[in-house]
């Protein structure tokens, strides 16, 4: 091997070890975006009247069941082939069961009648927010880290607000900031630094 070929086995193994330590962003933009739509539907619903006042967050339970029976069954075929752990992925699927217990107390905590749902919305944008942070510190990933500080402020000023409907704008413009707009930025970065590595191995 040359010293030409070793330099560039040496690049592509750092290229590599990047994306590695990158996330693609999917999963921040398609549940940002079901997000994002329940929150507006409802606020449009609210003002409307079409349907029941939580018609469209029903709906977004239904579409999370699926999505979550989708992803066990994907994860259950991925068992099969032999699948590359990172100290970053490793902690990320460490801390994410935290998360979802948290999610799922707010939500019981709203639907018996222990937390007013103008509040518990508030509630859940705090949790988005401590989630999005630790993505973005361990990732070193800047935009959600700006992203979390925002989901923030509109959860401290969500529980300001007395009608649900303006609970569900703050909320959708919240998830555009924390979930969508780092969601595609990553998205991009990652395609850009894959798009180098498989460059370099031409």
């Amino acid at each position: 091997m040359s010293e030409q070929e070793s330099l560039e086995v040496i690049q592509q193994m750092i290229y590599a070890a990047k994306i590695e330590q990158k996330d693609d962003g999917k999963g921040w933009i398609i549940w940002g975006w079901v997000i994002f739509f329940a929150s507006v539907f409802s606020f449009i619903n609210l003002k409307t009247g079409w349907f029941e006042e939580f018609f469209f967050w029903n709906l977004f339970g239904i579409a999370t069941i699926l999505l979550l029976f989708f992803k066990t069954i994907q994860s259950f075929y991925r068992k099969k082939a032999k699948v590359v752990r990172t100290y970053t992925s490793d902690l990320l699927s460490k801390l994410e069961p935290g998360f979802f217990i948290s999610l799922a107390v707010i939500i019981v905590s709203m639907n018996t009648g222990g937390v007013h749902p103008t509040k518990g919305f508030a509630l859940l944008l705090g949790l988005y927010g401590f989630w999005i942070l630790i993505y973005g510190v361990v990732l070193n990933f800047k935009p959600s880290v700006i992203g979390a500080y925002v989901v923030f402020a509109f959860a401290l000023a969500s529980l300001f607000v007395a009608q649900f409907e303006w609970t569900m704008l703050l909320h959708a413009v919240a998830v555009l900031c924390g979930y969508i707009i780092p969601g595609h930025l990553a998205n991009l970065e990652f395609n850009k630094l894959n798009q180098e590595v498989n460059t370099q191995r031409v």
